[in-house]
C-alpha cells in the first residue's frame, strides 16, 4: 500500500510528509516555529529570525563537537570551561602578551584540541570514564581561565570583534561560523574513516578492536575534536561579547549534550548526525527566544526547558527498547520496519507532541512576568541574576513603580551570563520595546547589545552597574566604590583601627565585585594597623560564604573581623563565627536586604552597607518611562547609599 501510495503521489506534499514523519527533531522545530508565530506577532520576523540563529550558534558549535563524543558512545561535560579557558587564551596572548590576531586565535584552538587530547588520554589509556575525566577537565579549565585572566573579563582585539558583527548590515557571522562547522562535522561523520570509526565504536567498541580498528587512537582523535568545536565556540562568544569572560558558557555543555539528543542521537552511542544536532540546537533558541517574546516567566522559561530536556531522552529510552525488542513482528523476517520500530516511532511523536503542548500551553498560560500585558508603554529589564535578595527587590520595586504608571514591565533573568543577556536585549530589541533596561551582567560584554538597541532608536538606561563602550540614556545607581569606602571605615572604626581581617570576594569578573572590593582596599589605606590575612572568593553566595569562612578559620582563628562584598555572604560568614559573631568578631557586609538588616538588629552582623535597592528599581523605571516619550532625562542618577548599623 505505502508503493502503490508513493507512486500515486510522487508529489512534493508526500516527500515532505515523509520527511517530516522520519525526522521528529525536524517536525518539532516546524510545530515550535508554526506555534510561536501564532502565539507572538514579534516573531516571524526577518530580524528575529535571525537573532534564533545568533542564539543558537554559539550552542550548536559545542554541540557539533560533542556529537563526536555520543556517537562514539561517549560524553563530554567540559566543552563550556574549555570554550571559556580557549576565549580567555585569546584575550591575554593578543592584549597582554602583544601577539597578533591570528596567531591568538590558533593558540586558543591549539588550547582547546590539547584539552581535548588530556580527557581522551585519560578515558583511552587511563580508563577513566569519560564522564569522571571529562568532569575533571571541566574543573581544570575553568580554574586556568581564572587564573590566566585574575577573575577579570578581558578585552578583546576590536579585529576578532568583527566576528560577531553581520555581512552587509544583516547577515549574521556567528551563523555563517555555526554552518561552516555544522559542514564539517557532516563531511568528518560522513566522510571519513575517523567518522566511521565513530559509529564502529558507539555501536560495539570490542566488535571495533577486532575489526582492526585502533580504538584507543580514535578516542584521543574523537575527544581532540570535541575541544577543538569547543575552542571555535569560546572565539565566537567572546567576539559577540567583545570581551573574554572567564566565567562564561556555565552550563553549556548540559545545552550541548541536550542539542544532540534532541536531534536523534542516542547517548548509547552508534547514532547521530550534524543536522540533527543543529535542529535540536534551534529547537532550543527558538524556545528560549520565543518564551521570552511571550513574556513568560524566566522560572517557568527553565522548566521548559528541562521538559523538553527530559522528554528527548525519555524519546532516546524508548527508542532503543522498542527497537531492541525481540518479539517485535517483523523482526524473523529480517525486516527492519517490524513493530519495534513503528513502536519506537509512535513514542516519537507522542514526545514530540508533548513537547510542542507543553510550550504552547505555558506560552499562553498567565504566568509572565510583565505587571500589564495591555499597556501601550512597554519597557524591557534585564536583570544580571534574580538568585539574590538585592536584584529581587530591584525587580519588585521597578514592577511598582511600573504599575503605578500603567507601563508593561517585562523582566527577564540573565542568571549571571553575560550571553544570555545579550540575547534577551536582542529580543527586546526584536520585540520594539519603548525603551530597555539593563542591570549588567558584565559592563563590557554588554556594550554590543546595547549598541545594537541604540541602533535601533530603542533608549537604553543601566541600572546598578554601567555598560561600557556604548550609548546609554542613563545610569543610576549607587556608588559600589564609595560604599566600600564606606564600609573599610566603619569596620574599621569598629575594630579601635587595628587587627586583621578576613575577605569574602563575589563573583570573579563582576563589576560589583570588582569596584566594592577596590573601594575597601583603597579604604583600608588609611588605617594602616588593619592587616587582610586571607581573601576568598565565596561568589556572592551564602552557603559559600559559609564553607570558605569555615576554611579560611582554620588558618587564622584570632581574626578580628570579616568584610564581605555582599549580604549573602557577610550572612554565611556569621553562621561559621557562631557565638563569636558581633562579639569577639565584627562582621560588615553590604546591601542592605532583608535577611542583612535583620542580622544587624540582632547585633549579629555589625553593619551593612544600604543600596535601597527598591528605590533603585523604583528610580530605573521612573526614567525608562521618560525616556520611552522622548523627555529629557539625567545622565547619570544616583541612589543615596548609606551605612546601617544597629543603631
Amino acid at each position: 500500500m505505502a508503493t502503490d501510495t508513493l507512486t500515486k503521489d510522487p508529489g512534493g506534499s508526500a516527500v515532505l510528509r515523509r520527511v517530516l514523519l522520519d525526522n521528529g527533531a525536524l517536525s518539532a522545530l516546524v510545530l515550535l516555529v508554526a506555534a510561536m508565530s501564532l502565539l507572538s506577532g514579534d516573531f516571524l520576523t526577518t530580524g528575529n529570525l535571525l537573532n534564533v540563529g545568533v542564539q543558537a550558534a554559539v550552542t550548536a558549535i559545542l554541540a557539533f563537537g560533542v556529537t563526536f563524543v555520543i556517537v562514539a558512545a561517549g560524553i563530554d561535560l567540559s566543552v563550556g570551561s574549555v570554550a571559556a579557558l580557549s576565549a580567555t587564551v585569546l584575550a591575554w596572548s593578543a592584549t597582554s602578551q602583544g601577539l597578533p590576531v591570528w596567531i591568538a586565535a590558533l593558540l586558543a584552538v591549539v588550547t582547546g584540541v590539547a584539552c581535548g587530547l588530556v580527557s581522551g588520554a585519560l578515558v583511552a589509556f587511563g580508563k577513566l570514564p569519560p564522564f569522571i575525566a571529562t568532569l575533571a577537565m571541566l574543573s581544570i579549565g575553568r580554574g586556568l581561565a581564572l587564573v590566566i585572566s585574575q577573575g577579570s573579563p578581558i578585552a578583546i582585539p576590536d579585529s576578532m570583534s568583527g566576528l560577531g558583527d553581520t555581512i552587509g548590515g544583516w547577515l549574521p557571522i556567528p551563523v555563517l561560523v555555526m554552518i561552516g562547522m555544522g559542514l564539517i562535522t557532516a563531511g568528518v561523520l560522513g566522510r571519513t574513516y575517523a567518522g566511521r570509526a565513530m559509529y564502529a565504536i558507539g555501536g560495539n567498541e570490542e566488535a571495533a578492536r577486532l575489526s582492526g580498528i585502533r580504538v584507543t587512537r580514535q578516542k584521543l582523535v574523537i575527544y581532540a575534536l570535541s575541544g577543538g568545536f569547543a575552542a571555535v565556540a569560546g572565539i565566537v562568544l567572546a567576539s559577540r561579547l567583545s570581551s573574554a569572560q572567564p566565567q562564561a558558557a556555565v552550563g553549556y555543555e548540559l545545552d550541548a549534550i541536550a542539542a544532540v539528543v534532541i536531534g536523534g542521537a542516542s547517548l548509547s552511542g552508534g547514532v547521530g548526525k550534524a543536522s540533527g544536532t543543529l535542529i535540536g540546537a534551534l529547537i532550543l533558541a527558538v524556545l528560549r527566544n520565543g518564551l521570552n517574546l511571550l513574556e513568560v516567566s524566566p522560572f517557568w522559561q527553565q522548566v521548559v526547558i528541562g521538559v523538553v530536556i527530559a522528554l528527548a531522552v525519555l524519546l532516546d529510552t524508548l527508542r532503543r527498547r522498542a527497537g531492541a525488542s525481540p518479539g517485535a513482528p517483523g523482526a524473523a523476517a529480517g525486516g527492519s520496519s517490524g513493530g519495534g520500530r513503528k513502536k519506537a516511532v509512535n513514542a516519537g511523536k507522542f514526545a514530540l507532541a508533548a513537547v510542542v503542548v507543553a510550550a504552547i500551553a505555558v506560552g499562553a498560560s498567565v504566568w509572565r512576568s510583565g505587571s500589564s500585558g495591555g499597556a501601550s508603554t512597554k519597557v524591557g529589564l534585564s536583570v544580571s541574576t534574580l538568585n539574590n535578595p538585592f536584584f529581587v527587590q530591584l525587580k519588585a520595586g521597578a514592577q511598582e513603580e511600573a504599575k503605578r504608571a500603567g507601563v508593561s514591565l517585562t523582566v527577564t533573568d540573565a542568571q549571571n551570563d553575560a550571553s544570555q543577556q545579550a540575547n534577551q536585549i536582542q529580543n527586546f530589541t526584536s520585540q520594539n520595546m519603548k525603551s530597555i533596561i539593563i542591570n549588567p551582567v558584565d559592563s563590557d560584554a554588554a556594550g554590543p547589545s546595547v549598541r545594537a538597541a541604540d541602533k535601533a532608536g530603542i533608549p537604553v538606561l543601566a541600572a546598578d552597574r554601567g555598560v561600557n563602550k556604548a550609548k546609554i540614556a542613563t545610569l543610576v545607581a549607587s556608588d559600589n566604590i564609595t560604599g566600600g569606602k564606606l564600609a573599610a571605615k566603619t569596620l574599621a572604626e569598629r575594630l579601635g583601627k587595628k587587627g586583621t581581617i578576613l575577605v569574602l570576594q563575589g563573583t570573579p569578573g563582576t563589576s560589583a565585585s570588582r569596584e566594592r572590593g577596590k573601594g575597601f582596599a583603597e579604604g583600608l589605606k588609611a588605617y594602616p594597623d588593619i592587616k587582610v590575612v586571607g581573601k576568598q572568593t565565596a561568589d556572592f553566595d551564602r552557603a559559600k560564604g559559609l564553607d570558605v569562612t569555615t576554611n579560611l578559620l582554620q588558618g587564622h582563628p584570632g581574626i578580628d573581623g570579616i568584610f564581605a562584598e555582599n549580604d549573602e555572604m557577610a550572612l554565611g560568614a556569621v553562621k561559621a563565627l557562631g557565638s563569636k559573631a558581633g562579639k569577639s568578631v565584627d562582621v560588615v557586609g553590604f546591601d542592605g536586604t532583608p535577611d542583612g538588616l535583620k542580622a544587624v538588629e540582632n547585633g549579629t552582623l555589625a553593619a551593612t552597607v544600604a543600596q535601597q535597592p527598591k528605590e533603585l528599581g523604583r528610580m530605573v523605571v521612573r526614567n525608562a518611562v521618560k525616556a520611552a516619550k522622548g523627555q529629557k532625562i539625567d545622565g547619570t542618577v544616583k541612589v543615596p547609599v548609606k551605612v546601617v548599623t544597629s543603631k
